[in-house]
């Protein structure tokens, strides 16, 4: 179980950098964008040295239907969070493990015992709880309900692709996966800010590469960890361990009010990991 508490402090990590960047005034949809492509442009690097570059069929698609969720997916939440409830946005986008979980159970056969299914239900209460109401500006997100919804759908779509490497039989490629992943977001995310004509900054830029040589780390952990921890034990224990340490984090750091349902979900989230476990 290495690799879960590996995979848990880099996904935390990784969501601090990106906040830091927004605090620092960067462009969203640019520093997503350079993140996958520096990513991408890192490992053809360094497979062509190795003489390595060599991309199957199931690669590219596995790669190239995961990309293009995964900057489809980021680009809506942070529309969505420009223009709707950011409570409601953020829930659904932690709720979107509903999907991967699901996934596993149907479509790849996992299972899980009674104990560990009531921990993925406290899990899922505590993500309302720590989220719901968050800080931002206060919306009318009734009118908004199609773009929360597209959210949680295309998360739960981009984690269920990520899943879908194991179950692929890709493992052993599983980095020349993530290197078409990164490619196709990234060219698609630039394509988007073309036709918008933003002008990336050379603190974009910076912050981009940066967080884009964290990200390598981190989706090579998360894709190790999934080659060997079923997906209904690895999404809850990753969504609440996450969101549990952001909301730690957003209070003693950011110096960011935590509510008392923010306790209480966090509460439930470490009782709700110790079932799953």
């Amino acid at each position: 179980m290495f690799w879960l508490p590996a995979v848990i402090l880099l996904s935390f990590g990784f969501g601090q950098l990106f906040k830091w960047s927004q605090r620092r005034g960067c462009c969203a949809p640019i520093v997503v964008s350079v993140n996958y492509l520096v990513l991408a442009a890192a490992l053809a690097l360094y497979y062509g040295l190795r003489g390595e570059l060599f991309l199957t069929p199931p690669v590219l698609m596995v790669g190239a239907v995961t990309g293009a969720f995964f900057i489809v997916s980021m680009f809506s939440m942070t529309r969505a969070l420009e223009i709707a409830d950011v409570g409601a946005v953020l829930t659904s986008f932690r709720l979107a493990i509903l999907l991967p979980i699901g996934a596993a159970v149907w479509l790849w056969n996992e299972t899980a015992t009674a104990s560990q299914f009531a921990g993925i239900l406290l899990a899922l209460i505590s993500l309302i709880l720590m989220t719901w109401g968050k800080n931002g500006a206060s919306k009318d997100s009734s009118g908004h309900l199609l773009l929360i919804l597209l959210v949680f759908i295309l998360q739960g779509l981009s984690q269920i692709c990520i899943h879908w490497v194991h179950h692929a039989g890709l493992d052993a490629q599983r980095q020349l996966v993530l290197l078409v992943t990164a490619l196709t977001a990234g060219l698609l995310g630039s394509f988007f800010i073309l036709v918008k004509g933003q002008r990336p900054t050379r603190k974009d830029l910076t912050m981009g590469a940066g967080i884009g040589l964290f990200n390598l780390v981190a989706l090579m952990a998360i894709l190790t960890a999934l080659s060997k921890i079923q997906g209904t034990i690895f999404f809850p224990l990753q969504g609440c361990a996450v969101v549990i340490m952001d909301n730690l984090f957003a209070h003693f750091i950011w110096r960011e009010s935590l509510s008392r349902s923010a306790l209480a979900g966090a509460g439930l989230g470490a009782l709700a990991m110790l079932l799953i476990l």
